[in-house]
């Protein structure tokens, strides 16, 4: 078989889960080239929302895909949109890391004994709106680039903290920078969080049938819990909207916690519901209900509109 082609993004932790994939397959005696595209996300500076939204990480790389450059498209499944592509699918969701987040400062052990007024670097409104609603003295202010970028802002002072995913500092090796694991009572993570997504062409069976043995079983149906909710909220990769899916071995029933925050923190609503694994889809659409009864989908109209 010719080398199965892996599609991924140019950044150091993009290239850390392309190659972990591309280890994967090498184990088991696949031949495998990994190629970088730039995507609209890494050459565009400025905030997220103002830069188009939903698939700025991901649409040239789903294009690669469809005009048959490469044949596997590895993401962070936080920043795959929930529409599905046609003539695409979502082949494999290997095991997923830490899907919280964590504060990075010198300046306090946890986010509630941070300074008064402090500034605190995060790009996600997720994240903002969370924070806000912790404490509305906080001062979010806009962060982009890679983690070394980030952490390097951070230790030239321009920040007091920054909010980053557990998961992208334990990959790179760098969790002697976490000073605190943010609770989920605190922060709950965005959708799809700490896991990756290997997409493929619709009909490529021959791929699908080599990257199943990468797929782990409750990764995938806890995320797609969580991406059913976002979809049926019709919130998209960037909205003020938190989920945490996770499946009870004991009782073999898959959780699922939803929240949506109005962007200044103001306003929060909260759902959850639980059921076997195997209608994460259901869950995902029940706790999405229940948040859209409670006016979810006001608080991120808003937020679209306003930017908070």
């Amino acid at each position: 078989m010719p080398a199965i082609r892996i599609g991924t993004r140019g950044s150091q932790l993009a290239q850390w889960q392309a190659n972990w994939v591309a280890d994967q397959l090498r184990a088991v005696g696949t031949d495998v080239e990994i190629i970088h595209i730039a995507t609209q996300g890494d050459v565009t500076q400025g905030p997220l929302d103002s830069i188009g939204g939903r698939g700025v990480f991901t649409t040239e790389i789903q294009a690669a895909l469809l005009d048959n450059r490469i044949d596997v498209a590895v993401h962070s499944l936080k920043d795959l949109p929930t529409e599905v592509v046609e003539g695409l699918r979502l082949a494999a969701v290997p095991t997923r890391g830490a899907d919280g987040d964590v504060l990075i400062t010198s300046k306090a052990s946890d986010v509630l004994s941070l300074p008064h007024e402090a500034i605190i670097g995060t790009g996600s409104m997720r994240r903002k709106a969370q924070l806000l609603h912790l404490r509305r003295d906080f001062q979010i202010r806009d962060i982009r680039g890679n983690l070394d970028t980030r952490l390097r802002k951070l230790d030239d002072g321009l920040y007091d903290a920054i909010i980053l995913a557990e998961a992208g500092l334990r990959r790179l090796e760098l969790i002697e920078r976490i000073r605190h694991v943010i609770p989920k009572a605190q922060m709950l993570p965005a959708v799809g969080q700490g896991a990756l997504g290997l997409e493929i062409r619709e009909r490529d069976s021959a791929t699908a049938a080599l990257l199943a043995p990468l797929n782990h079983e409750t990764s995938h149906y806890s995320v797609l819990a969580e991406r059913s909710m976002l979809r049926n909220l019709r919130g998209g990769c960037l909205a003020p909207v938190g989920a945490w899916g996770r499946i009870d071995p004991e009782k073999q029933l898959l959780f699922l916690d939803g929240v949506v925050v109005s962007g200044d923190g103001h306003h929060k609503v909260t759902a959850s519901a639980c059921g076997p694994p195997d209608r994460a889809e259901d869950i995902g659409r029940q706790v999405a209900d229940q948040l859209a009864i409670q006016g979810a989908e006001r608080l991120i109209a808003f937020a679209r509109a306003t930017g908070s």
